[in-house]
């Protein structure tokens, strides 16, 4: 650690650092026009220093957070300027799946102060990039073969969307509207899309003031505090790593399907831990598919990190030094590494989650006591739209229970953390209609402490439309852990019929859709009967 902070001073700039962080997210989604970032929060920033390494997040989307560093290297790499914007969503270079839309804005301490005194254009005399600041968000349409840009069917990445790799959006503090243009020109809804753009950049524009603020405070021990923060981290998480057993650890799933086949695919891992090192290699996992669950490296490695907070200290500060212990490798050509142009949409968002089941299930080989039973291990998705709106939302299910507490109900849980879209929110942005939204009793499973129960969530549409499920744990129910019960399976229904657990399909008005979650694992030793689970109101 630097000797030229103390822990008072240390304190006080990671708590700075991470109120940068928060301050960026607080002004995208008050910024935001889309309910899919204003009300739903599907969004993350974060700030990280000259070279790239986190410094400080916000707490909002792990699946985001974890593949940002990423995204910033893929930026340095085209040797920004001051006063640039890059925009990225190339999940080969940087991104994670073409819906989430990346701004990386380089910040210098002229920038900075620029940023702080108006909103126009910065200076165009240079100035030694010091931080960078990043937000992601996932726009509810970027174009493709289906309305919301997640289709089931996609067999390669064009298909899902527009590809964007890193590109100035805006050069030395002036906005090419030209670039703007393209990218509107190919997406529906480019009204909204540009509003939530904008929201972006002043997200970005907000932590360049703040670093700025920082900067007139500390001087230059800021960037001495930048190596204090991440060493502080990267300590506490090897003493936690050096706390759990050496050795294997192996587990393996199966994702359901891949909106192609419905057969399983295959994931497997193996969990080294070796002192205050952490390994993870998935070797042994499915070679990449015809459909759309491929993940790159980089979500799997948002799955791995999110895995290893939780099973160390969650109150660690995040950021580099956390990442710095553990490694992740993965086949090349792989399900978790696959070779462009896979389509990837539903890696994202699905196979991201069955990645966090198998380490989570391998580490409970060498820490039982700190790992839950299985939450309801999907996001699922649900896309309603047609050229004129975009619906999306990720709905919650059941928590998984831990050795003393019950799992949560209708909660979301691993790789994502938004909340839902309020009914009045929906209905006055879409032509849709809520049915019924409710918990679905029973669906945890049974043991001395409970599974969290799913949820039941019926949308009438009210206009011929476009709908894409992409869900999971359909099949295969999440498991109990220490003799509890599994969790109840989900189930997707259009118009009361059983649908496949990915599908897009073409709606008259008057359709209802309804998607039931799926419960939590419990744990423990069953100790009550079990109970049925009530779907009556299903349609």
């Amino acid at each position: 650690m630097s000797e030229r902070l103390d822990a008072i001073e240390l304190e006080i700039v990671r708590n700075q650092l991470a109120g940068v962080a928060e301050e960026m997210g607080d002004v995208l989604i008050r910024g935001a026009y889309s309910p899919n970032i204003a009300e739903r929060r599907d969004c993350s920033t974060a700030v990280f220093d000259a070279d790239g390494r986190l410094l400080a997040q916000a707490e909002h989307i792990p699946v985001h957070l974890g593949a940002m560093p990423d995204a910033v290297d893929a930026v340095r790499e085209r040797d920004p300027d001051p006063g640039d914007v890059f925009v990225l969503n190339d999940p080969y270079t940087g991104g994670t799946h073409l819906p989430d839309v990346t701004m990386v804005s380089p910040i210098t301490r002229e920038g900075a102060d620029a940023a702080e005194r108006s909103s126009g254009p910065r200076p165009r005399d240079g100035g030694e990039i010091v931080a960078y600041a990043a937000s992601r968000a996932h726009h509810a349409d970027v174009g493709g073969m289906a309305p919301g840009s997640m289709p089931a069917g996609a067999r390669d990445v064009y298909q899902e969307g527009l590809v964007i790799p890193p590109t100035r959006l805006v050069a030395r503090g002036d906005l090419r509207a030209e670039v703007e243009d393209l990218l509107l020109a190919n997406v529906r809804n480019p009204d909204e899309r540009r509003a939530d753009l904008r929201a972006q950049r002043a997200a970005n524009d907000r932590g360049a003031e703040r670093i700025g603020d920082l900067l007139a405070e500390h001087g230059d021990r800021l960037r001495d505090a930048f190596d204090a923060v991440i060493e502080y981290s990267r300590e506490r998480v090897e003493r936690e790593i050096a706390a759990l057993p050496d050795g294997r650890y192996g587990a393996s799933d199966v994702l359901e399907g891949d909106g192609i086949t419905d057969a399983d695919i295959p994931i497997e891992v193996t969990v080294t831990i070796d002192g205050e090192r952490l390994d993870v290699d998935f070797a042994g996992t499915a070679e990449q598919v015809a459909g759309n669950v491929n993940a790159p490296l980089a979500v799997a490695k948002s799955a791995v990190y999110f895995v290893v907070r939780c099973v160390t200290d969650p109150d660690v500060p995040p950021n580099q030094g956390c990442y710095d212990p553990v490694s992740v490798s993965a086949p090349a050509g792989s399900l978790l590494n696959p070779d462009p142009p896979a389509a990837v949409v539903g890696g994202n968002v699905e196979t991201s989650q069955r990645v966090a089941d198998v380490v989570f299930a391998a580490i409970g080989e060498a820490a039982p006591e700190r790992v839950p039973a299985a939450g309801q291990g999907t996001m699922n998705n649900l896309v309603i739209g047609s050229p004129t709106f975009t619906y999306y939302e990720t709905i919650g299910g059941g928590g998984g229970a831990t050795a003393d507490a019950d799992g949560a109900d209708g909660v979301q849980v691993g790789m994502t953390n938004t909340e839902n879209t309020p009914v009045e929110a929906l209905e006055a942005a879409y032509p849709l209609r809520v049915e019924a939204y409710s918990i679905r009793r029973g669906s945890g499973g049974e043991g001395e402490c409970a599974g969290g129960d799913g949820l039941r969530r019926s949308i009438r549409v009210e206009t011929a439309a476009t709908v894409s499920l992409l869900t999971e744990r359909r099949r295969h129910a999440p498991a109990g852990r220490a003799g509890g019960g599994d969790g109840a399976t989900g189930r997707n229904l259009i118009d009361g019929a059983a649908v496949e657990a990915k599908v897009t399909r073409e709606v008259g008005a008057g359709t209802v859709v309804t998607v039931l979650t799926p419960g939590g694992g419990g744990y423990g030793a069953v100790v009550r009967g079990a109970t049925d689970v009530d779907d009556s109101e299903n349609g």
